[in-house]
C-alpha cells in the first residue's frame, strides 16, 4: 500500500495561493533539499487543474538536474472535469469517480499532491491524506486561497517533524491523528 502526501508552501494564515509572490524571500538551499526529499519518495503526482496548468507551462522546459528530471518523467494524474487534454509528459486526466480512482492509485503507489487546494479538500473530506509536508513562511497574507477551507470541520494532526529552515521557513511534517 502506498501513501498520499500533500506538500505546499503556506503562510501562517493558511494561504497557499501564488506562493511565487511571497515565499521566495524565505527560501534557501534546505528548502530545496526538503522539496527534493519529498519528491524522491513519490512514485506519481496527483494535481488539480490549476496547479497542473501552471506546472505544465513551466517544468517541461527545465532539465539537467535530478529534481526537474524526475518531475518531468514521473506519472502525473490531473483531477479535472474541464480539462480536455493533458500534454505534459506522462499525464492523464481523472474526470470522474475521483475518490475511488485516487484510492486505487494510493493502494498501488506513493502519491504526491503539490499545492492543489481544491483537490486537497476533496482528499481531506474522504480521509485520503496520509501526510502533510508544509513549508510555512512567517508571513500573514490576510487574503487568498487557503489549503484548509473554513467550515470543513476540525482535523487533528500530529507533528512528526518540525525544522526551522535557514531562509526562515518552518518545515512541518504532520500526519492525521486517526483513531
Amino acid at each position: 500500500m502506498g501513501t498520499l502526501t500533500v506538500t505546499s508552501f503556506i503562510t501562517l494564515d493558511n494561504v497557499v495561493e501564488d506562493p511565487q509572490l511571497w515565499s521566495g524571500q524565505f527560501q534557501s538551499d534546505d528548502t530545496g533539499e526538503l522539496n527534493d526529499a519529498v519528491l524522491r519518495d513519490a512514485d506519481a503526482m496527483l494535481l488539480g487543474r490549476v496547479t497542473y496548468e501552471g506546472f505544465a507551462a513551466a517544468w517541461p522546459s527545465r532539465s539537467g538536474d535530478p529534481f526537474s528530471d524526475k518531475f518531468n518523467a514521473m506519472p502525473k494524474h490531473v483531477v479535472s472535469s474541464s480539462l480536455q487534454t493533458a500534454d505534459w509528459n506522462n499525464s492523464t486526466i481523472i474526470a470522474d469517480d475521483v475518490v475511488e480512482r485516487v484510492r486505487a492509485l494510493r493502494d498501488e503507489q506513493n502519491l504526491l499532491v503539490w499545492g492543489s487546494p481544491t483537490l486537497v479538500q476533496t482528499l481531506v473530506d474522504h480521509d485520503l491524506v496520509d501526510e502533510y509536508v508544509l513549508l510555512v513562511s512567517p508571513i500573514v497574507r490576510g487574503t487568498g486561497i487557503r489549503l484548509f477551507r473554513d467550515g470543513a470541520g476540525q482535523q487533528d494532526l500530529r507533528i512528526a517533524e518540525a525544522t526551522v529552515l535557514s531562509g526562515g521557513m518552518l518545515g512541518l511534517r504532520m500526519t492525521p491523528a486517526r483513531a
